[in-house]
């Protein structure tokens, strides 16, 4: 396909800039209420329930306003910024005049001081018809926030007064305490906490007037790494007192992991993974638009890991890396994606799970990011895989691709070093300095050759055990250096080191001695080393801590036949009585699916120029992009459009299509495409939307302003929505669209 008609001319931007600029101020789907409005929610809040039982009385007469302000303190003691802040702007929707749905706002931007500053503006100057109680709440966050000198520690000591100034004039404002409890322990790093049961007695306060207060969560917080079991009892009612929110089932992790409680810790866990996946698929929202989802699946994969529940650990790091990416939130570098992959290498090499390693390394899954130390780590477990699998050759071929990266780094190295040689003479520095200054840089760019020769050396004496030079692998394994304790062990014992091996199992041990796999490995070594009563000793210990195990899994299934040996059960596992002190817990399906599901694309048909339409059920079967743009006045949508247009055919290669969605009445819409298709036909098809039902029905439509958003979304032929981006500008990088599309539709759904 030609692709002159995308090359635009100078003469059609200036006239598409000049259609732009007739539109008034701000440009389409901008806030036209300033720019701190663009970013955040911009579709309407609904009563969710369940959000914590709250009262914080407000000056508004319309109760529908004051019901969405309980629900944004409740999901502000969760921790759900984004969802609260949401609730305010509701409330500013219902209640214009109402100071405190900015002041919330304000709130709900805490840790971004320089958003939520714009948002206390708002407050400060509807504050007039407020009452004492909120004036003192909007001061006091108004001088927080100010945009001034301070050091963060005067700042934050104010601002515990004005709490506290509340409070000596509302003694029972109990929301008071609450928000002056979590600020004080969030402060001490800069403004020590003097008494933690201080702190924990004015929660207590809260508690005795609502016993289930979603305060529970602060009280877990404070004890966390100090002393958990202070906590038990907010741990036993954090999720119940809020259990829509996602957050509060986690919280609770936290204490049962201090007290190495792993089975607890994983329940909570995985109920917020469960709450958040039903939120997910409800308001359909992507997995890492959440905050602190990708944090949660991640321990989740570790507490199955210490659990030695092998298949579900396997199974949710997979899933973290099948969830949609976007460059905000979610990558090999960050969110899910990161997340997912350095847990994937941890289950596959603690397990044993070699075959896994083989096949996966032909995938996605074990991509490696761009940073050499990633790609090291991929090609030192690949590695090892084809050792444990006879597979030599291979791991020759993982070394010379070692060997490459190191070469590649040492070439740039010596450039950089050049460089720098260079631009020392030309700055007439005399020989020393020029000299020093070469060999600093040369130091700072060897440093990511480090990670790739350890990785190097250690499959060197992989080789070197398969030949049966034991005392050249020692010396590789030496160079390697760092290795950790388990896997050194493993090495020591193939090297007939087994003073060394006892050893290392123990350290390793000891430091994770209620975690299944650690001992699991020196069950199996003590044994192979013929150690049977240190062994069985250590068998006895597994037992009671590996109810939950998965005996199936490579690891475990070797220790079958020492377990008969030992006149125990095929089922070797000891059970653990449930415990009693966790609360009323619901059914984990009650509060949501274990994983999330993209949500069903809802149809629609749309005329398009020529007196025909253009109807989602066409592409039943095949995949497709919709790109929601704000019609031919929106230049950054024309833009879009530009640079979708000349790869319509990499899409088609792909089996995506592409179309597109307009604001525009169809005359307006044919007039465009008209212009469009002077020299060449326009290869996306092009729909109008006038009556904006579509793109309400796809949430790129802002409910507090009443309009249009910009929105791509990629749509499987079963009629999924597996990627989408909805924001107050265009989603323009082309590449990433078509990576992620192929990404995502190769995985098996």
């Amino acid at each position: 396909m030609s692709k002159r008609w995308w090359a635009v001319s100078l003469t059609a931007a200036l006239s598409w800039n000049v259609v732009a600029k007739s539109f008034e101020s701000p440009a389409p789907g901008h806030s036209i209420h300033g720019e701190v409005f663009n970013e955040g929610p911009r579709q309407a809040a609904y009563l969710m329930g369940d959000t914590g039982t709250v009262s914080f009385p407000i000056t508004s007469a319309n109760p529908e306003a004051q019901a969405f302000f309980n629900q944004g303190i409740g999901q502000l003691h969760g921790f759900w910024y984004f969802e609260a802040e949401r609730s305010f702007r509701q409330v500013a929707m219902l209640d214009p005049n109402c100071a405190m749905a900015y002041w919330g706002m304000a709130f709900a931007n805490i840790e971004n001081r320089t958003r939520g500053a714009k948002f206390i503006v708002k407050a400060t100057e509807k504050k007039a018809s407020a009452s004492r109680r909120e004036q003192l709440f909007i001061d006091g966050l108004a001088e927080y926030l100010k945009d001034d000198k301070r050091k963060d520690e005067e700042r934050r000591k104010a601002y515990i007064r004005d709490l506290e100034k509340v409070l000596l004039e509302f003694p029972d404002d109990i929301e008071a305490k609450a928000f002056l409890a979590v600020f004080l322990y969030q402060s001490k790093s800069g403004v020590p906490l003097p008494s933690q049961f201080a702190v924990d007695a004015l929660l207590s306060e809260v508690f005795q007037k609502q016993p289930m207060h979603p305060a529970h969560h602060y009280r877990i917080h404070l004890w966390d790494h100090q002393k958990a079991e202070k906590a038990l009892e907010s741990a036993a009612r954090c999720g119940q007192a809020a259990p829509r929110i996602a957050h509060m089932w986690h919280m609770p992790g936290h204490t049962y992991s201090d007290l190495k409680r792993w089975a607890d810790s994983a329940w909570q866990q995985e109920a917020s993974g469960r709450a958040d996946h039903a939120h997910m698929m409800r308001d359909r929202v992507l997995p890492d638009q959440i905050h602190n989802y990708a944090h949660n699946q991640e321990w989740l994969v570790r507490n199955f890991m210490n659990l030695g529940r092998q298949k579900s650990a396997l199974d949710l790091s997979k899933n973290l890396l099948e969830l949609p990416r976007h460059p905000k939130n979610n990558s090999l570098t960050k969110g899910s994606g990161k997340n997912g992959h350095d847990r994937l290498l941890q289950v596959l090499e603690g397990f044993e799970l070699w075959d896994d390693v083989v096949a996966l390394s032909k995938t996605m899954y074990l991509e490696a990011p761009d940073a050499t130390a990633e790609q090291s780590k991929r090609l030192l477990l690949v590695g090892v895989a084809h050792y444990h699998r006879g597979e030599f050759p291979q791991v020759e071929e993982c070394v010379k691709q070692l060997d490459a990266i190191a070469a590649k780094l040492e070439e740039k190295a010596q450039a950089e070093a050049a460089e720098e040689e260079k631009k020392a003479r030309e700055a007439n520095k005399n020989d020393a300095d020029i000299a020093k200054a070469k060999d600093e840089k040369l130091k700072n760019a060897r440093e990511p050759i480090a990670p790739v020769e350890k990785a190097t050396a250690e499959l060197r004496g992989v080789q070197l055990l398969a030949r049966g030079e034991t005392d050249k692998a020692r010396e590789q394994f030496d160079k390697a250096g760092d290795i950790p304790k388990l896997r050194q062990a493993k090495y020591q014992f193939l090297c007939g080191q087994h003073d060394k091996s006892v050893e290392s199992l123990k350290a390793a041990v000891q430091s994770a001695d209620t975690q299944v796999m650690p001992l699991a490995v020196q069950v199996d070594l003590l044994r192979r080393m013929n150690k049977l009563d240190d062994a069985k000793a250590a068998f006895a210990k597994l037992r009671d801590i590996a109810a939950h195990a998965d005996l199936d899994s490579p690891l475990l299934a070797r220790l079958a036949p020492f377990a008969k040996e030992q006149g125990w059960p095929d089922n070797w596992r000891n059970p653990v009585p449930p415990r009693t002190d966790v609360g009323e817990r619901p059914t984990l399906d009650a509060i949501g699916p274990f994983r999330w599901s993209p949500s069903p694309a809802i149809d629609w048909s749309l005329p398009t120029p020529g007196e025909k339409t253009l109807s989602l059920s066409e592409y039943r079967g095949k995949s497709v992009v919709v790109i929601f743009y704000l019609g031919a006045g929106c230049l950054h949508c024309v833009e879009q459009l530009q640079k979708f247009a000349p790869r319509v055919n990499d899409f088609q290669q792909a089996g995506i299509s592409i179309v597109g969605l307009s604001t525009e009445d169809l005359p307006s819409l044919t007039t465009a495409v008209t212009n469009f298709s002077k020299d060449t036909p326009f290869p996306i098809p092009l729909a109008a939307d006038p009556e904006l039902k579509t793109f309400k029905a796809y949430r790129a439509f802002d409910d507090f302003e009443k309009k249009p958003l910009h929105g791509t979304f990629l749509i499987d032929g079963a009629g999924f929505v597996r990627w989408q981006d909805i924001s107050f500008e265009p989603f323009q990088d082309v590449d990433f669209v078509l990576h992620e599309s192929k990404r995502l539709l190769s995985i098996t759904r």
